[in-house]
């Protein structure tokens, strides 16, 4: 016979209200439940329990309700009357909203930059024509593009370029060797040229002799070329220039490597004497630098047709050291259609020059030509921020100015 408080319990579950309760198996289930608790003092239940005698039904989830049910809970049921259901907060904190929300705003940047790559990256197979410049020690190694293929790919400049700046290089060779063991001290006639703090650096090491032997390995190879030169077969002044520079340095060097000493002012004495010849082996590199490049340009419009011609697009790519009045684009600019040349001719100054310049260049141009269309479409109310998207001006670069006092902003200049 069920003892009293069984009893008890039973009538506590006739008057617990909870909606979807109904079934007389499930609220004896849970009176049985409760009643056993009641005699073990056991005040919490596993969800494996509760969930097996609810399957099926609609009721309130374990969490809301018999998740959260204590000693003191299981003491109300015994008790009688239930007045209030207990309800955990599940919901997320103003952190977490905050930052789904800021999640959700990058989201949709994150699908912009995804297709204007995937435009960017289709664009690329239909730009035509294109002229890939790469400078290097021979002149430069020009590639014509049609629709993404190389069509044809060439060295145009005659060696004698390379070969005449060779030789001019040699004072800044012998430099290289000996520059970290200057002394660190400006002398007086070059203190409005040299910036003390630049030397320090470069003179890392100081006066020491860590110099002699790389000097004495170069003058091995100067000797060798001064030897052969003649069989070089340049041009006459060209070749009297080159001899001239290979052997005041064969002087310095031995002088130097001698005394175990050397000076800035030394070094300077060299330089100088050397340097008329210097400008004659310019003057060579660039003669023929002139008609390789004219000869090239000359022919491939001729190959594309004039109307074809004027949509060139011209990517030169440079060391910083000598983007300003680069030789090729100085040169490459003569032969471009006047009223595209400042928008068309792109010169690409790097730390290095590219491994693969052309899809490097590609790159660079598709984004270029489709920010011309997008600039006129999407800013077509203000076409001082459209000028701004289609060239290299940062877009926010006049609201920064503005706000630090210095222009006007966009919004001011616009029309």
């Amino acid at each position: 016979m069920p003892s009293p408080d069984y009893a008890r319990c039973r009538r506590s579950c006739r008057t617990l209200l909870v909606p979807g309760w109904g079934s007389p198996r499930l609220c004896h289930s849970l009176l049985h439940l409760t009643y056993t608790e009641s005699i073990f003092g056991h005040a919490r239940r596993t969800a494996a329990v509760i969930d097996q005698e609810i399957q099926g039904q609609k009721v309130v989830t374990r969490r809301t309700f018999l998740g959260t049910a204590t000693a003191a809970g299981a003491t109300t049921l015994l008790g009688g009357n239930v007045q209030t259901v207990a309800r955990a907060d599940t919901s997320p904190s103003d952190a977490a909203r905050e930052l789904q929300a800021r999640d959700a705003i990058r989201a949709v940047n994150a699908d912009t930059r995804r297709n204007y790559a995937a435009l960017k990256a289709d664009l690329a197979n239909h730009l035509s024509p294109v002229i890939v410049v790469q400078n290097d020690y021979r002149g430069g190694l020009y590639s014509l593009v049609s629709n993404g293929q190389v069509r044809e790919s060439l060295h145009p400049v005659d060696e004698i370029f390379e070969l005449a700046k060779s030789i001019a290089h040699l004072p800044l060779g012998i430099f290289t060797i000996i520059a970290q063991y200057l002394p660190k001290q400006v002398p007086a006639s070059q203190s409005a040229r040299i910036d003390p703090h630049d030397l320090d650096m470069v003179a890392f090491k100081g006066p020491g002799d860590g110099w002699i032997q790389p000097l004495q390995d170069s003058s091995t190879t100067i000797n060798t070329a001064r030897r052969q030169l003649d069989e070089a077969k340049l041009p006459d002044d060209l070749q009297k220039s080159c001899a001239n520079i290979l052997d005041r340095a064969r002087d310095f060097i031995a002088d130097a490597t001698r005394s175990r000493s050397f000076t800035m002012k030394s070094f300077e004495d060299f330089s100088g004497s050397v340097y008329p010849n210097i400008r004659t082996n310019m003057y060579w590199a660039s003669k023929v630098q002139i008609e390789g490049v004219t000869d090239i340009m000359t022919r491939w419009r001729k190959q594309l047709g004039d109307d074809a011609w004027k949509g060139l697009y011209v990517v030169v790519f440079t060391i910083w050291t000598t983007s300003a009045l680069n030789q090729n684009s100085i040169i490459i600019k003569k032969f471009m259609d006047p009223a595209q040349v400042d928008s068309h001719l792109i010169d690409i100054s790097t730390a290095e020059i590219p491994s693969e310049p052309i899809p490097v260049a590609l790159d660079n141009i598709a984004r270029i030509v489709q920010d011309n269309i997008a600039a006129e479409m999407v800013f077509c109310t203000d076409t001082k921020l459209a000028d701004a998207l289609k060239g290299p001006e940062e877009l926010l670069s006049g609201e920064i100015l503005q706000l630090l006092g210095g222009a006007p902003g966009m919004q001011d200049q616009a029309h």
